[in-house]
C-alpha cells in the first residue's frame, strides 16, 4: 500500500500546470488498492475544487443514480476509485462551460495509478475526453456512436456520456442508453460491490 500512498501524495502535491489554473492547483483523486471500480471522468468543477470531493455536485448525483449506489458506497474508496482526466479545475471557457481537462495530467499520472490499482475489474469512461484517451483509434467517429457500441468495450470498460445537466437532451435523443446500457452497468456494479 505504501507505493500507492506515496504516489497519491505526489499527485496531490503536483504543480506542473499551476500557471494555467485560475483557482490554483487542487488535484482531486480517490484510490485504494482494493477498489474494483475505477471512474475516469473529465475534470473537477468549481464545487469539487472547493470541497476536494470527487463528483460532489449534480453530475455526481446523476452518476450515482446511473450506478444505483448511495453516497456512502460511492465515496468508499476501498471499493470505488475516481481519477479524472484532468485532476484540477481547468477554468471556464469564454463561451461558457468549463475548459477541457489539462493535457498534462493523464500522461503524467494515469499509468502509475492504474498499475497500483490491480484489483480494478471495471473502468467507467465518462464522457468524450476519457473515451478518446483510452480507446484511441478503437473509438467511433462520435461519442454517441462509441457509446452505442458499448458492448465492444466490455468487460474492461463501460461507457457513458458526462452526467451533467447538458446531457438531459442527449438522454432524450438516445433512449437506448437508459434501456440497454444502464441495466448492464448496474448489474456489473452490483456484482463488483458485493464481492
Amino acid at each position: 500500500m505504501a507505493g500507492l500512498n506515496s504516489l497519491l501524495k505526489d499527485i496531490r502535491a503536483c504543480r506542473i500546470c499551476e500557471q494555467h489554473l485560475p483557482l490554483g492547483p487542487n488535484p482531486v483523486i480517490r484510490a485504494s488498492k482494493s477498489a474494483k471500480i475505477l471512474i475516469i471522468g473529465q475534470a473537477p468543477g468549481t464545487k469539487v475544487h472547493n470541497t476536494g470531493l470527487s463528483w460532489n455536485d449534480a453530475s455526481g448525483d446523476r452518476l450515482r443514480d446511473w450506478m444505483q449506489v448511495d453516497r456512502e458506497t460511492f465515496y468508499d474508496e476501498s471499493r470505488v476509485a475516481v481519477m479524472p482526466m484532468g485532476l484540477c479545475y481547468p477554468g471556464r471557457q469564454s463561451k461558457g462551460g468549463d475548459k477541457p481537462p489539462r493535457p498534462e495530467c493523464a500522461p503524467q499520472w494515469h499509468d502509475p495509478v492504474r498499475k497500483q490499482l490491480s484489483n480494478v475489474e471495471l473502468i467507467f469512461l465518462v464522457g468524450s475526453y476519457a473515451q478518446k484517451y483510452y480507446l484511441g483509434k478503437h473509438r467511433k467517429k462520435t461519442m454517441t456512436e462509441t457509446i452505442k457500441d458499448w458492448r465492444d468495450y466490455l468487460p474492461e470498460y463501460i461507457l457513458t456520456p458526462h452526467p451533467s445537466w447538458r446531457t438531459t437532451f442527449w438522454l432524450k435523443e438516445n433512449p437506448w442508453f437508459e434501456k440497454d446500457v444502464l441495466p448492464e452497468l448496474r448489474k456489473r456494479v452490483k456484482k463488483l460491490l458485493k464481492t
